[in-house]
């Protein structure tokens, strides 16, 4: 009675806390909430929202967390008022029901550790957040309090955000004095596991360290990998790798100790999923596991192939599915960063060795392309840039992040590369995607050291340096004229990509980075 008054909650019916993964499956399966496969792990579809909702996305203006983030399109203030209102449309949805408790913590440092409290009524959202955050020992949660709490009432939604001055009535709400986030309008499980994510984002940095949209490795001798991409680019696949052990997959802070993980589980998009190229991930998906949005037969028989509900179909997974992975979640400071970028222009070379000045230019450009079919209205490419690959979910102004990495760059002596796990030969449509054979030879060459030993040439109007010659990779592969048929439209296309990075990067003009960092962009 005392938890459900903390919670603010009424007449409920039965309160299932810290469920096991069992317990879940059975609640999953009586509720009705999805469907099963034919190697037991459980399906959900997650109704109209099969990705997160950005512009349902909220903060509460008010002192002093107004003074720290970065006000604009990305972080938008809600008042306190309207956000008292619909934390309290939300209490009344969840009053009444049969509720799921779910306790985690957020970060495998105990320096930077937070525990949080997830309410919902639907069981799977329990299970989903089982999986993605660190699981607490049944001794733990004896004394577990949590620093933030998350109501998730999905089946509630806004009838008056037009006259709350919203986007839609759908709401994700954010009150850091207060340590309270609500949902409300969408199912989509990603916006828990990014919701706690964008708070990082904000705790960590003005503590000094920095929080990082990123997966990790690290190798027998103890050398770590960071990997920065937006979805679709390849970093849950590339840095789940059987001859290192997998630190995380997403979502990492870097302090004075070196790397840690802030979840206890996996994420990955399953489209076109294949046990041959990605076998750890396609053996990941057993009991335990969630399946998000894929499609399946009469007989449980998954097609990952099916885009028909959504190219966004996923799988959240605890990180022991993953056979070879570090069981501390940390590791030491890294010896190598990679920038994936998936370029369906086709015109960014599969590898590149970057300047700590040209990692700091690329880092804040978060550069990525749509290809077309992916979203509605989309036809052909369109360049994306998400500041530090992540800015979504960055509540400070990207600079600070930018500041942090090149500190501990300059500190730690970190090598970055820039790899385009995209297109070549022509763009999207035209082109071929790079294989997954030629950029985990990429990889290896340099998380084994051997690309320090290349030769290297310049990559015009870019200024980056590219291997003349790289084991594993054809030889006129590493250089992207080269495998144009018409120079001539490589050349305008390569000149028309530098433009979009130099039009985008006007947006840091008014800080003293962006000034420095500037001159290490391309030439126009």
């Amino acid at each position: 009675m005392q938890e459900l008054d903390k919670l603010g909650l009424s007449d409920i019916k039965e309160i299932y806390y810290n469920l096991s993964y069992d317990e879940l499956f059975e609640h999953e399966k009586n509720n009705q909430e999805g469907y099963i496969t034919d190697n037991g792990t459980f399906g959900v579809d997650t109704g109209i929202f099969t990705g997160r909702s950005p512009k349902d996305k909220y903060f509460v203006k008010q002192d002093p967390s107004q003074k720290h983030i970065a006000w604009g399109k990305v972080n938008k203030p809600i008042k306190k008022e309207t956000f008292d209102k619909l934390l309290a449309k939300a209490k009344k949805q969840l009053s009444g029901k049969n509720i799921y408790i779910q306790d985690v913590y957020c970060g495998s440092s105990l320096a930077s550790r937070k525990s949080v409290r997830f309410v919902t009524e639907v069981a799977w959202q329990a299970h989903f957040v089982k999986n993605m955050f660190i699981r607490p020992s049944d001794e733990e949660l004896k004394t577990f309090k949590p620093d933030f709490v998350v109501y998730n009432a999905c089946k509630c939604v806004n009838e008056d955000y037009k006259a709350d001055g919203l986007n839609s009535d759908v709401f994700v709400l954010f009150n850091i004095e207060e340590n309270i986030s609500v949902i409300g309008g969408t199912w989509y499980g990603g916006e828990m596991k990014k919701g706690i994510f964008s708070m990082m984002n904000y705790w960590l940095p003005l503590e000094n360290k920095l929080s990082m949209h990123c997966s990790a490795n690290v190798g027998k001798n103890g050398d770590t990998a960071l990997f920065f991409g937006l979805s679709g680019t390849g970093k849950t696949t590339l840095s789940t790798d059987p001859n290192r052990a997998l630190i995380g997959d997403d979502e990492h802070g870097w302090d004075d100790e070196g790397v840690f993980n802030f979840e206890g589980g996996c994420y990955a998009k399953c489209i076109n999923l294949d046990p041959k190229s990605e076998p750890e991930i396609y053996g990941a998906i057993k009991r335990n596991a969630l399946l998000e949005n894929v499609c399946c037969n009469d007989c449980g028989c998954v097609d990952y192939s099916d885009d028909s509900k959504t190219e966004n179909t996923r799988v959240s997974y605890p990180i022991e599915h993953i056979e070879n992975h570090e069981p501390s979640l940390k590791a030491g400071h890294p010896k190598n960063i990679i920038f994936l970028t998936a370029d369906a222009f086709g015109i960014l070379p599969p590898v590149s060795k970057l300047t700590k000045e040209q990692a700091m230019y690329y880092f804040l450009s978060g550069y990525t392309a749509k290809v077309a079919g992916t979203e509605r209205g989309i036809t052909e490419p369109q360049a994306t840039f998400s500041a530090c690959f992540g800015e979504p979910f960055m509540p400070l102004h990207p600079t600070v992040y930018a500041r942090l990495l090149g500190e501990k760059i300059d500190k730690h002596g970190v090598n970055v590369y820039l790899v385009n796990t995209g297109w070549s030969g022509g763009a999207y449509g035209v082109g071929k995607r790079m294989s997954i054979k030629a950029t985990r030879a990429c990889i290896n060459a340099i998380l084994d050291g051997s690309i320090t030993k290349c030769e290297f040439e310049n990559f015009d109007k870019f200024n980056l340096a590219i291997p003349k010659a790289l084991d594993g990779v054809e030889t006129n592969l590493l250089n992207p004229i080269n495998t144009w048929t018409s120079k001539d439209e490589y050349i305008s296309s390569r000149d028309k990509l530098a433009a979009m990075f130099v039009e985008n990067f006007k947006r840091y003009e008014d800080v003293a980075e962006g000034v420095t960092f500037a001159k290490a962009g391309p030439n126009l």
